[in-house]
This record gives structure tokens, sequence and C-alpha cells, in this order.
């Protein structure tokens, strides 16, 4: 593809294709998105689809029989088509400027030994040669769109150097014709080989310069590794990482990646899992631990059993979202997409009405600057920039917030969250640690502490609460919890119940055993500072009281600050008990009027609403599960996880790690990327709008000044590659202590 016109004339194509509901094609990266039903339609068609809209179909090459191509190979591919391009375009275009140089030398020479009428003839050949060998790409793109119906950037190229090449020819084996036509004979064959020259230098540079933009992905797939130890017949064998099946053990050595997710069966390390989580610390791994493909072991050697391979790992998935990400559209785009679809017919319109005007009015000799300010007004317009604009910063400023553990879904969810308004955290396991421990067990009499956690672990068995786990692991440490349980019931966001030896237990929040019959008494005046304090009952009595302290992350307090220094109002909202939420918003720096407290999950969603009905532009930060209505209610769902899971959350934004620090790292990557998006379609239009009318020939009554065909060329490729190397900011825009607060969490001193 060569301008945004291409990319339109695709997506059209695609989208009256049966079966195809939704298709987004990227000019960066060359790719088309299609979500479509395979049952009406499956990938030959869409291909056929892409080729009846004139292109062709990449297509990666066949894999030995019974293995498949891994993320590696697909890389491997991907690079070497970009570096053979890169050379070709590289090649081609320095040829064509050392021919344009010696046509301006035979030209322009100083008391030259041979006339002009000589110089055109030595310069036919060369100048025809560059014409259709170095711009046949161009020519066969046109060509193709013409027989479509359409129009391209390159229709423009071919437009503007034929018609340079033709008139130069015509001079050179016909001058008297011309010139009883009134026409001065002027070779043009400088301009066509520079214009053809220069063109071709942008593309080069733009495919230089995009390259660099898929880096992040390039980085991530660069984690794999390429082969695996698997234990066989009692044997350790290397084989290929595409090899590698759910089920296999695996042996790591010391300094080696892991090479696929899977739990740790035997031994002992520490694993550097920075990649994923942002923590410098190595995570401890025994058996039972969960490891994940990509992480680097430490000095440790052990044995895991693979779980998720291939396409299925952490890893695998997480370079699915951010190709997703860097293949997705904002909104936006749609002005430069609306423009684009009708700027080449537009220029050409304007070409020919420049073209009569200065042959109509213009100064001796007319054909000539008729000619002349034709060429230039083809030349000079750029709507590959229009194209470029945004994508190029998407994937930049997407790729660099996955090697920051910002995982943004896509161009809409960027632009969504650089214009939030107001944060809503959930507490458990995004302020707190989300991995409470029970305290000291206050009884009611008659009742034992041992006694009262055994029946509470007991029933909390059936639970997947974060609060049963830590019963649970209380419980486990003295052996207790064991109890067969019956009728086991569980009431989302409020307890559980069930009968235990007979009795009637039930376990929960003061307001659920109330709403049993339970008369607490003395128990509910209890305080435990940042304490969520369970209840628990038998046959109708008060029993006791676990309080399950949840450690305040230590980042907390910082995320807080940094979301209210930007002016982004910071809500609570919880099903914890009320006090505990006080508490630990206290802590953070949540004033007590943003607490919402003991909310259901269904009621995070309504406390959601109620903030966008104020207008203001909300993200929830929840665990993504539980908090699965407030994250789809909300403009922005940001899900905070760890490990493996992460790569499954369904949210618009997803934070590797667990670093509440991330929310307003990915807020501020937001801005400053919509912020690049808008600098470039600013300089995109702003460059065709004043330059088109230059090219035209406006300043010549008042200045006497006409552009160059050949300035004109310069002009039009460097438009392209300013647009990308402005981008491309986005990547280094850590190299400075506040910048790199705004992209890595891990940056932000605490």
């Amino acid at each position: 593809m060569s301008c945004a016109s291409c990319v339109n004339r695709i997506e059209r194509f695609l989208r009256k294709t049966p079966g195809v509901s939704e298709a987004n094609v990227n000019l960066a990266t060359e790719v088309a998105t299609v979500r479509y039903l395979p049952e009406v339609a499956g990938l030959d068609e869409i291909a056929r689809a892409i080729e009846a809209a004139g292109y062709d179909v990449r297509k990666l090459p066949e894999p030995k029989a019974g293995v498949r191509a891994t993320l590696l190979d697909e890389a491997d591919y991907e690079a070497a088509v970009r570096a053979r391009e890169q050379r070709v375009l590289g090649l081609t275009a320095a040829a064509s400027l050392v021919v344009a140089a010696a046509a301006m030398f035979v030209m322009y020479l100083p008391n030259a030994p041979w006339t002009a009428e000589q110089a055109a003839w030595l310069l036919i050949g060369p100048a025809t040669a560059v014409q259709f060998l170095a711009g046949r790409r161009f020519y066969r793109a046109a060509l193709r769109a013409a027989r479509h119906g359409t129009t391209s950037m390159d229709t423009l190229v071919v437009v503007g150097t034929s018609a340079a090449w033709a008139f130069s020819v015509l001079v050179t084996v016909a001058p008297d014709v011309l010139r009883s036509a009134g026409i001065e004979p002027q070779i043009y064959f400088d301009s066509s080989t520079a214009i053809i020259g220069l063109i071709l230098t942008g593309r080069w540079l733009e495919a230089r310069a995009k390259g660099q933009t898929v880096g992040a992905i390039k980085a991530l797939i660069g984690l794999s590794a390429r082969s695996a130890r698997i234990v066989r017949a009692g044997a350790e064998v290397d084989v290929p990482l595409e090899e590698v099946r759910v089920g296999d053990l695996v042996r790591v050595r010391p300094g080696e990646r892991v090479p696929v997710d899977g739990r740790v069966a035997e031994g002992t390390s520490a694993v550097d899992e920075s990649m994923l989580t942002g923590e410098p610390i190595p995570a401890e791994k025994g058996p039972g631990a969960e490891v994940i493909g990509g992480t680097m072991n430490g000095h440790g050697t052990f044995l895991f059993r693979a779980t998720r391979v291939g396409r299925d790992t952490a890893l695998a998935q997480i370079v699915e979202v951010v190709r997703r990400a860097q293949g997705s559209k904002a909104q936006i785009q749609q002005l430069a997409d609306r423009i684009a679809a009708v700027f080449v017919p537009f220029v050409l319109a304007v070409g020919a009405a420049t073209f009569a005007a200065w042959f109509l009015l213009g100064p001796e000799p007319r054909p000539t600057h008729a000619l002349v300010a034709f060429i230039t007004v083809v030349v000079i317009a750029c709507p590959c920039a229009m194209g470029l604009a945004t994508p190029t910063a998407i994937m930049v400023g997407t790729g660099n917030g996955a090697e920051a553990g910002i995982l943004i879904r896509g161009g809409e969810a960027l632009e969504l969250a650089a214009g939030v308004d107001a944060v809503v955290f959930d507490k458990t396991g995004t302020l707190t640690r989300g991995r409470p421990s029970i305290g000291e067990v206050v009884t009611a009499p008659s009742f034992a502490p041992d006694e009262v956690l055994d029946l509470a672990a007991s029933v909390e068995r059936g639970s997947e609460h974060p609060l049963a786990a830590a019963i649970l692991s209380a419980a486990s440490e003295k052996g207790l919890g064991r109890r067969p349980v019956e009728d086991f019931e569980a009431v989302a966001g409020r307890g559980v119940r069930g009968l235990v030896d007979g009795r009637r237990i039930v376990v929960g929040t003061a307001a659920f055993l109330a709403s049993e019959g339970v008369e607490l008494g003395g128990l509910v005046s209890l305080r435990v500072p940042r304490a969520a304090l369970v209840y628990v009952a038998c046959d109708g009595r008060a029993a006791g009281v676990l309080p399950a302290i949840d450690e305040i992350k230590p980042e907390s307090e910082l995320a807080v600050r940094e979301l209210s220094a930007a002016g982004i109002e910071v809500w609570l909202v919880t099903g914890d008990q009320d006090a505990t939420a006080r508490a630990v918003a206290a802590a953070v720096g949540i004033a007590p009027e943003r607490v919402m407290a003991e909310v259901l999950p269904a009621g995070k969603a309504t406390a959601v609403a109620s903030l966008q009905a104020r207008g203001l532009r909300v993200a929830m930060v929840g665990d993504g599960i539980n908090d699965a209505p407030a994250l789809a209610q909300a403009d922005v769902g940001i899900a905070i996880g760890t490990g493996a899971d992460v790569a499954l959350e369904a949210s618009d934004v997803t934070l590797v790690g667990g670093d509440p620090r991330g929310v307003s790292a990915a807020i501020r990557l937001s801005r400053q990327t919509l912020r690049v998006i808008r600098q470039n379609l600013a300089w995109a239009f702003g460059y065709n709008i004043v330059l088109i009318p230059v090219a035209m020939g406006l300043l010549y009554p008042f200045t006497g000044i006409t552009l160059n065909p050949a300035l004109a060329a310069g002009a039009m490729a460097l438009s392209s590659v300013s647009v990308v190397t402005n981008s491309l900011r986005l990547r280094h825009a850590g190299r400075n202590p506040r910048e790199a607060a705004a992209l890595n969490p891990a940056a932000i001193p605490v």
C-alpha cells in the first residue's frame, strides 16, 4: 500500500465480503485485522477480496509437515521480507538519484562542450530506464488501481513523472515540431529522475522508520526460548519449542529462559519475571508455583509440567494483544479517512485546473510553465502523511506501553483513556495486595478460637473469595477446616452458609448475618484497623469474628497522589465494611466523601454509572473477575493482574504486575500518544493546505516565485518521514525521570 486511499479501498472490499462484519487495515504495518464468520467466509474468500481490490496477500511459507509455525518463525520471516524490501528500495533510490545528478550536470554545466540537443540524447536512455525500471512499482500500483476505477498516491507520481518524461522525449526526438507550435523545447529529465529518486528515498526512510515502530513486538517475541529440554522415558531431550506439548515435563537450568507456561513439579529457584510484572526482585518458585514462558531462571534448577504451549502461553497472548492494538484505529482517524477517500481525484482536478490557468493566463512560454506547475501540484500532494499520522503513533504508544507492562487494547481504548476524568478503584488486589491474612480470632462466650476457625474454614472450602483463601490458609496451618459440609451455598458479595456436623454455619458480613436472623451483640462494635471483619454464626448464634488484614501496597498512596495531581477524581468502591474501606482510603489519600463501601458487584456498576451521569469519563480499576460489571460499565476498564492470567483479561487496559501506579502511567501514555496523533494530523493537513497552493503558483503574481518539481518531490517524501519520525519520539519518552514516570511504573520513585 502507498497511502490512505489504499487503506480505504481494501477495507471497502473486505467489508463487502459476505460473512465479514468488521475490517481494519493498517498502513504502517500493512496488516488487515478482520472479524468474520468462518462458516460464511473463509480465509481464501478474504484473500480473494484483497486481491480483487488490487493488492497481493503476503503469506507465510508453509511449515514442515506436523510442525506449527512459532512466533519466532513469523517474526524472522517478516523481518527478512522487510529487510529485502528496504534493500531494494535503497538501491533503486540511489541509482535514480545518481542518474538525476548526472542529468543536472549534463544540463546545467557552464560552457559545456555539448549542445542542448546532444544533452537530451545523452540523457534519454538513462532517464527512460529510471522511469520504467526504478519507477515500475508506481506504474504497477497505479494501473492496478485504475483497473478498479480508483486512484492512489502512485497515480499522482505516475502522472507527474510521466508528463515530465514524455514531454522531454518529445523535445528530444522532435524539437522542430514544438518550435513550429510556438513552444520552447526544454527537457525535464532531471525532474522526472529526481522525483522518482526522492520519492523512493522517502519510502526507504519511511520503511526504516516503520521498522522501528514495531520494536516492541520484536522485543516481546525475542523473550521466547527457541528450544526446550523435556523429560521422555527418563531421559532429558532438547526439542524445538513448537514440539512441546501440554503435560510434558520440562527441565530449566540456571540462566535459561522458561520455554512455556507451567507449574513447578520439583526443585526450587528464583525467576526474574520483570518482563511480565515489572518487579525487579526475582520471584521464589517451588513445587506448585506457576512459571511463565519467557521469564529468566536464576541460579536454581527445577522441573515443571507444561500447562500452556504455543499460542496459548501468556507471552504469545500478550504479543497478540499488542498486535491487535497496533492494527486498530482511533476515532480521530475518521476525518483523515474521509478526506483521503477523495484526496487523489481532488489533486488531479486541481492539477488540471492549474495547467489550464497557466496555459491561458500565464507568461510565456505558457505551455512550459503550465506543464511544470501541473507536475509540481500532483507531485507535492501527500496523502501518505494523513494515512500514517494515527497508526504510527498508536503502534509506538501501545508498543512502548507493553514494554512497561501496560497493555492497551487498541486505538479507541487509548483515545478514551486520554480523556479520563475519574478513576474508581476496587480495594482488594488493587490498592491492597489481595492476599489477606487472618489475625487474632475474637470469639463469643462458649466458643473457642480454633473451633470458630475450624467451622468457618470447613464452609469456606467451597468458596473462591480471597477472604476464603485467607481463612483456609490460617486453618491449614493448624490442621483445621476439613470437616464435611452439606447444603453449601454462596451468596455473592455477602458470604456463605452450610451444614457442618449437623450445625448450621453462616460466614460473612455483619449485614449478611443480620439478614439470617443472627444477633451479633458486642461483636458488632469490634474494630480492627484496616481489617475486613468476617463474622461466624453457629445455629443462629454469633460464634466469633475473623479479622482479615490485607496489606496496602506501598505504591498505592503515590498512585492516588499522581492521579489527584492530574486533576482526576479518585474514588474507592468496595464490598468491604465501611470502617475498613475508610481506613484504607485514609491511608492512601482518598477523600472520605469519595468512598462507597459494602457495595455488591452489581452495585459497583451502578456507582460507575452515577459518576458518568455527572458527565465524567470514568475508568474502573479492578481484578477483572468480580468487578466485571463495573469494568464493562466504565468508559475504560482497567484490569490489574499478574502471571499468565493477565493475558486473558477482557479489559480495555491491563496492567501487568499489579502496580496501581500503572493507572496514572497508562493515562499519561494515552495523553502523550493522542497529542502526537494530533500533531501528526495537523502537520499532514497543514502541509497539503499550504504547499498545494504554493505549487499551483499562487505566490507568482506577488513574488515571481514558482516551485521546482524536484523540490516538490523532496518535500512530499519528507512529509511522510516527518510524521513517522514524530511518532517515534514516543519511544524515547522515558529517557528523563519525569517522562520515565509517565511510561514505566517501575521507574516512579516511592
